[in-house]
């Protein structure tokens, strides 16, 4: 449930220096007219960090990891002052799954301006993801000091807490994060979860009030519905996944869930409907298809599973239950 880390942003606080281990080399714009335009202003403007910085977003979007933070070191050389430009920097390495350089580049910012507190929730985070809790504990619990609004860091600090073992400190600063900013939703939803983890019954409460707070929010009422079915409340959950599928028909997990819990109670028919749904919202499912087919199977209707279990190995064929399902009904 990590929360701070943003899509790519060019706007924001301040930048760190070139990691000595990105390639330098110049970047081919290729076919792309955007790319294209940006890369003839660059080579006319080359010391605009902007520029850099604008290739960047466009390499971002395109999934192009290795040419967004070759632009971004080069903007931060340039222009060490723009703050987006070292937060972009590090959210591009963690994309691009290189936790390490993401923190080494928040560290270099935050140790040429200690007192921003966006540099320390966003390296406490990075932090999170590392593992290394006591360091992120560390990096948030100096974020307090700060002047500024501390729901973030008192939500990731619960995030830490939690990871950590330690659920009375993670439930305490999940409160405490919900008493300073009533509107996350996030931590609310992680209060819930915390609770719902002691057995608390006031986790349904948490639960509640995120769902009222954002109603269409596919998130909160998943989680809910989640919630509802581990306490036993079959029919309730039910009903909440079917929400969440009518909030965001392309969010099938409510479709799919709704199928777990119809074969759980016989509808047969019902559940094949959900996992249909499923399974042409998200074609690539997998284990829509791996259900869809057993609902087909005790239905009687071997031909269709024997697709379905067909088709799911034609996408991996190394997945296990559709190899035993489909070896069953050619048994």
């Amino acid at each position: 449930m990590l929360r701070y880390l943003l899509p790519l942003l060019l706007l924001g606080a301040l930048a760190c220096g070139p990691d000595p281990t990105t390639d330098p080399d110049p970047l081919t714009p290729g076919t792309d007219p955007a790319v294209a335009q940006l890369s003839e202003l660059i080579e006319a403007s080359p010391e605009d960090a902007t520029l850099h910085a604008q290739r960047a977003q466009l390499y971002y979007e395109r999934g192009n990891y290795p040419a967004t933070i070759a632009d971004l070191t080069r903007a931060t050389e340039l222009d060490s002052l723009t703050p987006g430009y070292a937060y972009a920097l590090a959210d591009a390495y963690l994309d691009s799954e290189q936790t390490e350089r993401a923190v080494r580049v928040l560290e270099q910012t935050l140790r040429r301006h200690p007192q921003r507190l966006e540099t320390r929730l966003r390296l406490g985070e990075a932090q999170l993801m590392q593992g290394r809790f006591p360091a992120a504990e560390a990096t948030l619990t100096t974020a307090l000091e700060l002047e500024g609004p501390q729901a973030e860091a008192y939500y990731l600090l619960s995030q830490v807490y939690a990871e950590a073992g330690d659920t009375v400190q993670a439930l305490a600063a999940a409160e405490q994060a919900t008493r300073q900013d009533p509107e996350m939703t996030d931590a609310m939803l992680l209060l819930g979860e915390l609770r719902a983890g002691q057995g608390d019954p006031a986790a349904l409460a948490a639960f509640d009030e995120a769902v009222r707070r954002a109603p269409q929010d596919v998130i909160a009422v998943h989680a809910r519905a989640n919630y509802l079915y581990q306490s036993g409340d079959v029919q309730r959950a039910l009903a909440e996944y079917r929400r969440v599928s009518s909030i965001d028909r392309q969010y099938v997990e409510g479709n799919f869930n709704a199928g777990l819990i119809l074969l759980e109670l016989d509808s047969l028919s019902q559940a094949y409907t959900e996992f249909n749904i499923a399974v042409r919202n998200d074609p690539v499912n997998m284990e829509a298809y791996l259900y869809r087919g057993y609902a087909s199977e005790q239905l009687g209707d071997l031909a269709a599973a024997r697709r379905d279990f067909e088709t799911v190995l034609r996408m991996d064929p190394d997945f296990m239950p559709a190899q035993e399902a489909l070896a069953r009904l050619n048994g």
